[in-house]
């Protein structure tokens, strides 16, 4: 493959749109499908249609270049492109399966398309997806929408993402690795030159392996990174219980053990976003259906929903064991910073336990209250919205900082002594140092124990 394929991008989420956007900035040609007009016309005009870091200058580049295009619909995309990722949603059922209707829809629609091409092409499985769902759903579908052979008339790999929400820009221009499930060596071969023009002259290395191997990945890196959490929370909780204890310190003597990655032993509220949550129920559900059971991701999920209700927990005990009337904010929407994603964001079930309590709520984030209003907090529970920190902390009696955004990390204790009735703070995500918290009224962290009586 000396010319660079052109590249279709079926799907206009968090996974779709980064990867859309950074190929187009490598100099591939670039059509990115989805099927809401509303979206295709705002990528065209060159912004994006969520808030992720540095995502909407790198749109308003690579459309502005010719680079990247959005059409509405799959047909298009495919007729004019020669490999095409699959990077529509998969969300959580009630029986925490994975919704596979997105997927099967595309797959259809890439079959019609399929038919009215002579030329080989591949078709890319990014979403995802549990074992065994690019074989036994996928291909059937393209093979009987397109009347074509898979591995022989088209190749077909599974390919994961692994990006990290208000990192992702970053992560796509350079993974750790290229995970590359190949339905046979043709179709593996196509996608693993193509991974290395796009990361040539970068150390990205391609593993390649069967379509089942390439979807348990997935699956195995995102439950291993949100066991890591539920670990390091279940420990947080106990140090709690012990005087002079702080949980960040025991992760630094946990972390230098070279066997151990510190970076996901951050203790907080909890784990959410679109990837940890459902993947962690999807696994359940894939091994239960397999007469297994899977007691540790049982026990994973358990120890993340508690987090929450933990976190208030605290709030409560400060404010006399009663938070009815009582006026509280909240710092931070967004599962995470520098996203506005609130899909199962730690915010929703901590207002979720103040409402259910009788609290005067009050939120702000810089970026997620409009997702926030229109698709995550909407009339399930009573809550106000700020237009600025100060407003926001204005006579509450106590703060909940749930996400850690940069602009709260600055803010002095003055800021919550002059603007709250009492300044009390539940850091969720531990950003404050040991002289902020003896400079507000009370000051309690996760993991940190209570301080020594001498």
């Amino acid at each position: 493959m000396s010319e660079k394929p052109k590249v279709a991008i079926l799907g206009t989420g968090y996974v779709g749109l980064v990867a859309a956007a950074v190929f187009a900035e490598r100099d591939f040609d670039v059509l990115t499908s989805s099927q809401n007009k509303e979206k295709v016309d705002t990528i065209n005009k060159g912004k994006a249609p969520f808030y992720e870091k540095d995502l909407d200058d790198l749109i308003e580049k690579t459309v502005s270049s010719g680079k990247l295009k959005a059409v509405h619909g799959r047909k298009e995309a495919v007729l004019n492109s020669d490999i095409f990722f699959i990077a529509v949603g998969t969300p959580s059922l009630m029986s925490g399966e994975a919704d596979l209707s997105l997927i099967k829809e595309t797959a259809i629609a890439i079959g019609e398309a399929l038919c009215e091409k002579d030329t080989y092409s591949v078709v890319v499985a990014r979403s995802t997806i549990i074992p065994g769902t690019t074989r036994n759903v996928i291909i059937p579908l393209l093979e009987k929408y397109s009347g074509k052979k898979a591995g022989k008339d088209f190749g077909v790999c599974m390919s994961p993402e692994f990006l990290r929400q208000g990192a992702a820009v970053d992560d796509t221009r350079k993974p750790d690795s290229v995970v590359v499930g190949e339905l046979d060596e043709r179709s593996g071969e196509f996608l693993e030159n193509f991974s290395n023009q796009l990361y040539e002259g970068l150390d990205v290395p391609v593993l390649r392996m069967g379509l089942e191997s390439a979807e348990m990945v997935k699956y195995g890196r995102n439950t291993f990174l949100a066991m890591n959490i539920s670990y390091i929370n279940e420990m947080a909780r106990i140090a709690e219980t012990i005087p002079g204890i702080d949980i960040y310190e025991v992760v630094k003597g946990i972390g230098v053990d070279w066997r151990i990655n510190p970076v996901f032993l951050n203790a907080g509220c909890g784990y959410g976003g679109s990837c940890f949550p459902k993947d962690v129920k999807a696994l359940i559900s894939f091994a239960q259906l397999r007469e297994l059971s899977p007691l540790l991701l049982e026990t994973v999920e358990e120890i993340n929903l508690q987090q929450a209700a933990h976190t208030v927990g605290l709030a409560r005990q400060e404010l006399g064991g009663n938070l009815k009337g009582k006026r509280i904010a909240i710092l931070g929407l967004s599962f995470k910073p520098e996203t506005d994603d609130m899909r199962e964001a730690p915010s929703i079930k901590i207002a979720n336990h103040l409402f259910s309590e009788g609290a005067d709520i009050i939120a702000y984030d810089p970026k997620a209250i409009p997702n926030a209003k229109n698709n995550f907090i909407k009339d399930t529970i009573q809550i106000s919205y700020a237009e600025t920190i100060g407003e926001c902390l204005k006579d509450a009696e106590c703060c909940i900082i749930v996400t850690e955004w940069d602009e709260f990390k600055k803010l002095t204790a003055d800021v919550f002594n002059m603007n709250m009735k009492r300044s009390v703070i539940i850091d969720a995500r531990r950003i404050y140092d040991a002289d902020f918290r003896k400079e507000v009224e009370i000051y309690k962290g996760i993991g940190l124990g209570k301080e020594r009586s001498e």
